[in-house]
């Protein structure tokens, strides 16, 4: 699946909507967590808008890729993310974490069509997703599983085992994206449970283990690209990220894992997110007259 320079330019523009619109959603209702879905732009623009077979109009198609969020409290970039993609109006993302809206502060899936899991407390998203690659393997389909989750939410067991189960099963139709940002909610994760050496960890149990920047696009959609060709095993892609990207006084700030800006602090990553979304734009202009 190869990408072009400017196809990887607006997947960053798109990244920069996103970014936009989730300060626009916390800012909004006043909660919610900021650190991880911004640092997870790059990823949910690479999987909405090249990576993933999917429909908005169809959103139970079923030979549509699967995306399980076992890191539930970043839905609000999944939320940007399917709403720029088409299913449903950009304007309902201002009704995130609100009275009686379909876009709730941990994602229900019998309320927005497209979302394949409830998600809540750590450490369940793997298991769910080894069942669904399951599924699809007893049914003969050839769609994939993708598994969006945390760094923190390996200090649970439960991760482990689906982590084991998933290397001895050769389930290779499943493809896990870490939000490796070195952040939980009460500090840095190599200080309250340290993971590493974690690459090796996941080598001994059997996966196939990519490590990139989860802020480079092309790195991205690479790793993706390279998890289809592998047959014998799933694939773990570590993405490492800045919590807060884009936002000065946010990045690699675990304080702002669970909170949201004020209206001030908005306007002011706002305005850095309009500056870098100008830059692009830029460069994409450039790129299109060469």
């Amino acid at each position: 699946m190869a990408i072009s320079d400017l196809e990887v330019l607006e997947l960053e523009a798109i990244a920069n909507t996103l970014r936009q619109d989730i300060i626009r959603m916390l800012v909004s209702v006043g909660s919610g967590h900021a650190g991880g879905p911004l640092g997870m732009a790059e990823v949910f623009a690479a999987l909405y808008f090249h990576v993933m077979k999917h429909d908005p109009k169809n959103p139970f198609w079923d030979e549509r890729d699967r995306l399980i969020l076992s890191n539930g409290h970043i839905c609000a970039v999944r939320y940007a993310a399917m709403a720029r993609s088409g299913y449903f109006p950009v304007e309902e993302l201002l009704t995130y974490r609100k009275i009686n809206s379909r876009l709730q502060g941990h994602p229900h899936n019998l309320s927005l069509p497209g979302l394949e899991n409830t998600g809540g407390p750590l450490g369940q998203g793997l298991s769910q997703a080894v069942g669904r690659c399951i599924a699809g393997r007893l049914d003969g389909k050839k769609y994939r599983v993708f598994c969006g989750m945390s760094d923190g939410e390996h200090n649970e067991g439960q991760t482990w085992e689906a982590l084991m189960f998933a290397g001895n099963r050769k389930l290779r139709n499943l493809t896990t994206l870490m939000d490796r940002n070195n952040i939980q909610i009460d500090g840095h994760t190599e200080d309250i449970f340290p993971l590493e050496p974690l690459k090796e960890k996941y080598d001994a149990i059997k996966w196939h283990v990519i490590e990139i920047d989860g802020h480079n696009v092309r790195q991205i959609i690479e790793a993706c690209d390279e998890a289809k060709a592998i047959y014998e095993k799933p694939t773990a892609i570590i993405c490492h990220t800045i919590p807060g990207k884009g936002v000065d006084y946010m990045e690699n700030n675990y304080e702002w894992h669970g909170k949201a800006p004020t209206k001030e602090q908005g306007d002011i990553a706002l305005e850095q997110l309009k500056a870098e979304g100008e830059r692009i734009q830029k460069e994409i202009g450039g790129l299109s007259k060469a």
